[in-house]
């Protein structure tokens, strides 16, 4: 070994121990959150748009680090490994970077993460009191959104709590169908706008509620007229996949949601036992356009087959509410009802489906890292996506191992 490469080793050397040095003042700088959450389950039947299929499979199992990089910034690392249809599915959920010191109540994140739209949204699925997410958030979300891009949000100096900001996004989970893959889709093309206000009601209750407006420049699906003039209408549209998919069911350009939550815990202790209350409603409108902005097309002719309404006036909507008591330390109970109320373009007519679910669950907590859930299903919604009416009892088991952040409230 040459003079020169030992004194090359020697610097890496001393730089590599006063870094060390350094970071060992702040504990989340040398031993950042490292975490594995597995979810396994057992279920009876298959629900529309849901990651969970019949018999037994694995739900999200997730790897996470996070940590601050330095006094300035905070970054975290999410994969998720799912199995479907035999296949083992590796995604990346969550890769950013996000500021701790920008004055006036200013930060922003960076990178792919979490869309704050609603209330959910923000939350990782296995901190959820039921095995699935709404049929609301599976058909306008794809489940939940993650996305590359941007935020900037800030925190008012109030004495309530209140939170408001922007975000812009790729959208390419978010964007429509495209069949013969024409379309020259935006590169940015989903921007949102959130608010937040929460407080505290005494020592024993909070609330929050928020409003969500999101703009999906890629979310209209396209129509064209058939060559034969007939006015008949096509749809550019692919084989969405309205099954097992990370991408939303169901776009439009507009989507507005309105959220609640509510919880208490006596005396504020929320470690033994504690309710929440909580709803969202979606409104997703212009959900048809025209696929040539030339093209003379009277929007009259795309009228409703018999009672079904103008084609171009069509939107979809949907919500749900959710209440979660934990009544003992070791067991909790849920009950949740939602439905989702859509449409799709057949021809020169609008067909409207709609999907109903009633979801009651039971779940075991032998401790703060470990739950095991049963739930029942009654979901109604006969020919909604090729589903029928059906009873769904749902096994499941959600296992922490490792430092794992806090939830989100």
């Amino acid at each position: 070994m040459s003079l020169s490469t030992r004194v090359s080793i020697v610097a890496l050397a001393c730089a590599f121990a006063s870094t060390s040095a350094a970071n060992a003042a702040d504990s989340s700088l040398s031993n950042p959150n490292i975490s594995a959450v597995l979810d396994g389950y057992y279920q009876t039947g298959d629900r529309p748009m849901s990651v969970r299929e019949e018999g037994f499979g694995l739900g999200e199992t997730e790897l996470a680090i996070s940590a601050n990089i330095d006094d300035m910034f905070y970054g975290k690392f999410t994969a998720i490994i799912e199995s479907h249809d035999g296949e083992t599915e590796f995604e990346l959920e969550e890769a950013f970077i996000q500021t701790l010191a920008l004055p006036g109540g200013l930060s922003v994140r960076a990178g792919r993460f979490l869309s704050d739209i609603g209330y959910l949204n923000n939350q990782h699925p296995h901190t959820d009191a039921f095995s699935d997410r709404p049929a609301v958030y599976r058909a306008f979300l794809g489940n939940h959104y993650f996305d590359d891009g941007i935020r900037l949000s800030y925190v008012a100096p109030t004495d309530v709590y209140w939170t408001m900001g922007a975000e812009a996004f790729s959208g390419d989970k978010m964007r429509a169908a495209d069949e013969h893959g024409e379309r020259e889709f935006d590169k940015v093309g989903v921007y949102s706008a959130f608010t937040k206000i929460g407080g505290d009601i005494g020592q024993e209750s909070s609330w929050q509620v928020g409003l969500t407006y999101l703009r999906n420049e890629n979310g209209k699906t396209l129509v064209e007229e058939h060559d034969d003039h007939d006015d008949h209408v096509d749809m550019l549209a692919d084989d969405h996949d309205h099954g097992h998919s990370h991408n939303a069911a169901f776009t439009g350009q507009n989507t507005y949601v309105a959220d609640f939550v509510f919880k208490w815990a006596p005396s504020g202790n929320y470690k033994y036992q504690h309710l929440t209350l909580s709803g969202e409603y979606f409104r997703v409108t212009d959900i048809l356009g025209e696929a040539h902005d030339d093209h003379e097309h009277d929007h009259d002719e795309v009228v409703a087959h018999e009672d079904h309404g103008n084609a171009f006036d069509a939107y979809h909507e949907g919500w749900y509410l959710s209440t979660a008591y934990q009544f003992s330390p070791s067991w909790s109970a849920g009950l949740r009802y939602g439905q989702v109320d859509v449409n799709e373009i057949h021809g020169d007519h609008v067909h409207g489906q709609q999907l109903k679910e009633t979801e009651l669950s039971l779940a075991w907590h032998s401790s703060h890292f470990s739950t095991v859930r049963l739930q029942y299903t009654n979901q109604q919604g006969t020919n909604f996506d090729g589903f029928e009416d059906d009873n769904i009892i749902t096994l499941q088991y959600v296992m922490t191992l490792g430092a794992h952040g806090a939830h989100q409230f």
